[in-house]
């Protein structure tokens, strides 16, 4: 039996930052194959620039469908950037897919996500209001991947500023390198926790592209993905910084911090409790003639 695994997301699970001749690769794909000793049936449906409303009405109906066996659900950062932020929608949005996916008897994979202030070295005014809201989600995350049993992969402690060789050149989304420390990260706590898996992933074959690969990517396809999203995220941004200062020149930031962390315990509190479901994944058939092999993708050579 193949395990059928459903990745959604954002540009971070789409594979930003992993180019292959073919379009994207990214974590979630080069963990797919690492799923079974057998066959895994994969499906991408995460795309650049989703919320986690579009996580809740677009990608989950179609993840259901699959009747997937893991299901990763990586999303919230770009909920962050917008003017419109509000934690208790966001909750509310990420409850309702890790509920539907667990009960529909998948193993949830979650993830904490790094500042994004942090990692594009952004000045005080924009950083500040970035980490306070990626706080809020991540606290979220974390809550819910308890109530819901999920395999949680502390992302945001990989040492991204430290070993810069994770980041792409855009210094948001992590680098072929990157990808597969998130997919090693996975495959080693499915493990840990009795999951039947196949074997790691080797490590990357070549070495990873350097200054002039990224510079290429950036001028041929990078600069793109840039323009596309600063028509949606950077007003947001903007207004976000325009607000800190404020705060700021007052000296009265620790207010914002407090009131995010309110509003963050009462997102929490209204959501309902779960019901545990049962769930595993499916063992391998013996004498499988395709061990670890891929047998079908989906939305993972987008441009």
């Amino acid at each position: 039996m193949a395990v059928r695994f459903v990745a959604l997301g954002d540009s971070l699970t789409e594979g930003i930052g992993d180019p292959v001749p073919s379009g994207r690769r990214g974590w979630a794909a080069l963990l797919a194959p690492t799923l079974s000793d057998g066959l895994v049936d994969f499906h991408n449906l995460a795309r650049s620039g989703a919320l986690s409303r579009d996580l809740a009405y677009e990608q989950l109906p179609a993840a259901i469908a699959l009747r997937p066996h893991v299901a990763a659900v990586m999303i919230g950062g770009n909920d962050t950037l917008r003017a419109s932020f509000d934690i208790v929608r966001t909750a509310r949005h990420l409850d309702t897919a890790l509920a539907a996916l667990s009960a529909a008897g998948a193993v949830p994979l979650t993830a904490c996500l790094p500042d994004p202030g942090r990692l594009l070295r952004l000045p005080a005014p924009m950083a500040r209001p970035l980490a306070r809201r990626m706080r809020a989600v991540n606290a979220v995350v974390h809550e819910l991947s308890a109530r819901h049993r999920a395999v949680h992969l502390h992302v945001a402690r990989l040492p991204w500023q430290r070993e810069r060789f994770l980041l792409s050149v855009d210094r948001l989304h992590p680098s072929a390198a990157g990808h597969q420390r998130i997919a090693a990260g996975f495959h080693a706590l499915l493990a840990a926790e009795g999951h039947p898996v196949g074997p790691p992933a080797p490590p990357l074959a070549a070495a990873p592209p350097g200054a002039a690969a990224d510079l290429w990517w950036m001028a041929t396809r990078g600069t793109r993905w840039i323009a596309a999203r600063s028509t949606d995220l950077l007003p947001g941004l903007l207004s976000l910084a325009a607000a800190e200062s404020g705060h700021l020149l007052a000296r009265t930031t620790h207010r914002l911090d407090a009131a995010a962390d309110r509003r963050t315990a009462a997102a929490l509190a209204r959501l309902p409790l779960p019901t545990p479901a049962p769930r595993a994944l499916p063992q391998a058939v013996p004498g499988d003639p395709h061990p670890s092999r891929v047998v079908h993708t989906s939305a993972t050579t987008r441009e």
